[in-house]
């Protein structure tokens, strides 16, 4: 039996799952010149996310108002994870701050940090995905003024299948970085 015990773990990992996973992706970053902020250094805290959408399935509104979930259809990553290192990723490609996600890498804390939480992130019966909530600048010590944005951003889906919602999706977390930047900007 403890001969076969290896054999038996190996064919079960092989029975893993095979549905396909979606990327939250942003769009390449096309400007030419960066934003230049008001900080140098900006950490992104781990954003956070209602229950239902941050599960693995990716969901969608029927017309009854249900979420639902697309039957084989994951993310690739834990949502909060994506969308936290996407905000991350975008901000240090599109401004002149050294940005990253928490926990912050460096010996000398950030300027300023950045807590998202977002209250609404769906892909709703109306062909959009709707993502909302606030997100909050706190400065330890005071280098920018404190402060609470909120935020809804609406963006067509192309279509309302899984990539469509995935890259509906990447857009939407695009343009919160945006605002972030902007709210940041000198």
């Amino acid at each position: 039996m403890t001969r076969l015990l290896p054999l038996l773990l190996l064919s079960l990992a092989a029975c893993g799952d095979t549905d396909p996973r979606y990327l939250m992706a942003s769009a390449p970053a096309t400007e030419v010149s960066r934003v230049s902020l008001r900080v140098a250094t900006l950490e992104i805290r781990q954003v956070t996310l209602p229950a239902y959408a941050n599960d693995d399935l990716l969901l969608r509104e029927g017309a009854d108002g249900a979420l639902t979930p697309i039957e084989g259809a994951l993310w690739a990553d834990t949502p909060a994870r994506a969308m936290t290192q996407q905000i991350a990723d975008r901000l240090s490609a599109t401004t002149t701050a050294q940005v990253a996600a928490e926990p912050w890498p460096l010996a000398r804390p950030a300027q300023v940090e950045v807590d998202v939480r977002v209250s609404q992130m769906a892909s709703r019966a109306d062909g959009k995905l709707h993502l909302a909530g606030q997100f909050a600048v706190s400065s330890f010590d005071q280098v920018v003024r404190e402060r609470i944005v909120p935020f809804a951003i609406a963006v067509p889906l192309a279509s309302d299948t899984p990539a469509g919602i995935a890259a509906a999706s990447g857009r939407a977390v695009d343009q919160l970085a945006g605002q972030i930047a902007a709210s940041l900007a000198r």
